[in-house]
């Protein structure tokens, strides 16, 4: 249709999403106009590409922010020429100058990474909706696990809600065991990382030559160390944060600020000599798998094993081609893999994003399993799912099991309206960071006190929070306290910063306090 609208396509993992992309860029070809594809990572841009270049040939080019200012250049050149007429990328891909654009899909369009954290701070969602008004274009959000944003708007008639409820072929979705841990302590006296069902179905898979995805989303090999003496925990210098141990360099790293140091032979804090390693990783994992599977070629796939130029498709390349019998990873390989041959997926441990202090906890954790899970089974082989967790009766995990984004749906937005938390209000973070805590806390202080006289004077339906540590409160040697705004009204939010920081004396944010603003965040830690 030659009308501006925005499509929600809802379907199930392998359910056919893509071809329902290829189609729609094929119609809008026969009508002269082009297409702009976004993907959540810059590393599933070639594989889109492989796919959509396969179908239209050089029409299709690639845009995204890891290219070198010469192949950009390039690359714009060909766009704004209409040399090229499709565009594949991450998310800055949606400043392409496509001269003719008539269609915008957003791929797996629930992922936080849409959103850019760094200036200028903009969802490429919303971006794309509103460029699409610009031009009279379509927009198309594709996922199996719609964010709850874009779900609720479809339900209200603002989106039109396209569904694919069964995979290509009809072949099943896999069948998810949820293992409860504590049972395995308790019970059959297992310490093991892998319960008695993970261990016996990876057996079955090996002698069955099929192939196994084990998921963690945790780098590492453990994820704290502690004096069992004085409960000392070795913490970052430059952040608020334990220090993860990497059994690969053997050292203590942050995730945040990447600082490294050697792991103490005695306490730090009290000279005991019970320095203990605690949580699990990623390089456990593959320690753990290595010992109980010596037998099987093992790969393991995350951010340290990605370093190395060429290491993402090698990897990739090689379980495709079946060499590697068991693949371990973290989120980045819950999404975009198709893989026949994968008949088993087991999940670590469920509860890495549960008990966060974030209000999409529980829409995290559906995300992710569900996407995991849809690694599975991807052939008339089928497939099969295990989730090891200590909280199965958590409302994310039992609807992953059934496959049901619905009855998550259901649950989750009860618990939103509830608590006044998107989509039926809007936050804005106020994050303010400075090298001194004291003077980040009084500039936050004085801050609120100005929001708070114009908050009660003209918007009393707005809700101030804090000011705070944030949840992380130190990241790089950076102390951080955040004031948290709330309102159904998003224009409330906008009025009362441009009020606040009109008369905002200039000595109250000075010297190396700075201000970060951020509409609707994706997460307040």
């Amino acid at each position: 249709k030659e009308k501006q609208e925005v499509f929600l396509l809802y379907g199930v993992t392998a359910s056919g999403k893509t071809e329902v992309y290829m189609q729609a860029i094929g119609k809008m070809l026969e009508k002269g106009r082009g297409s702009i594809v976004l993907v959540p990572e810059i590393s599933l841009t070639p594989q889109t590409v492989f796919r959509f270049a396969s179908r239209f040939g050089k029409r299709v080019t690639v845009l995204h922010s890891k290219m070198s200012m010469g192949e950009r250049y390039d690359q714009w050149r060909r766009i704004k020429s209409g040399q090229a007429d499709i565009v594949v990328g991450a998310r800055s891909a949606i400043f392409a100058p496509m001269p003719n654009l008539g269609l915008i899909i957003i791929d797996e369009e629930h992922e936080t990474s849409y959103k850019q954290d760094e200036s200028p701070r903009y969802h490429a969602r919303e971006v794309a909706i509103k460029r699409a008004e610009f031009v009279n274009a379509v927009v198309v959000l594709g996922s199996a696990t719609p964010s709850l944003e874009s779900f609720y708007k479809a339900n209200r008639k603002e989106y039109r809600l396209l569904s694919l409820p069964s995979r290509i072929d009809n072949i099943k979705l896999p069948s998810v065991e949820i293992v409860d841990m504590r049972n395995e302590l308790i019970q059959k006296k297992n310490r093991s990382i892998f319960s008695t069902s993970l261990r016996e179905a990876i057996e079955d898979r090996l002698a069955r030559e099929e192939q196994v995805i084990l998921f963690l989303n945790r780098r590492g090999f453990s994820t704290f160390v502690l004096c069992r003496e004085c409960g000392y925990v070795a913490k970052c210098r430059n952040c608020d944060i334990s220090l993860t141990y990497h059994s690969s360099n053997e050292n203590l790293v942050c995730h945040h600020c990447d600082h490294h140091e050697p792991v103490p032979q005695v306490c730090p804090s009290c000279k005991g000599n019970y320095i203990r390693y605690f949580g699990t990783g990623t390089q456990k994992v593959e320690e753990e798998t290595h010992k109980t599977f010596p037998e099987a070629s093992i790969e393991r796939m995350d951010v340290d094993t990605m370093m190395r130029k060429g290491a993402y498709k090698r990897i990739l390349d090689a379980f495709k081609d079946r060499e590697i019998d068991i693949l371990i990873g973290t989120q980045m390989i819950a999404k975009g893999l198709d893989f026949p041959n994968v008949t088993l997926v087991g999940v670590i441990s469920a509860d890495t994003a549960i008990n966060l202090p974030d209000f999409r906890a529980g829409e995290r954790t559906f995300d992710i399993l569900t996407q995991v899970a849809g690694r599975s089974g991807r052939s008339q082989a089928g497939g099969e799912v295990i989730i090891q967790t200590y909280n199965p009766e958590h409302y994310s995990i039992l609807a992953a099991q059934d496959h049901d984004y619905r009855s998550f749906y259901r649950q989750e937005i009860a618990n939103r309206e509830m608590f006044a938390y998107p989509p039926f209000t809007h936050f804005a973070r106020i994050l303010l960071r400075g090298l001194s805590e004291s003077a980040t806390m009084k500039s936050a202080d004085e801050l609120e006190s100005i929001m708070r006289s114009f908050q009660e004077a003209n918007f009393p339906e707005l809700e101030i929070m804090g000011p705070a540590p944030a949840p992380i409160a130190k990241i790089k040697s950076y102390f951080r306290w955040q004031i948290l705004l709330k309102s159904a009204d998003p224009m409330e939010i906008n009025k009362l910063i441009n009020m606040a920081f009109d008369k905002l004396p200039s000595q109250i944010i000075k010297g190396d306090v700075s201000v970060i603003i951020d509409m609707d965040p994706m997460t307040i830690l």
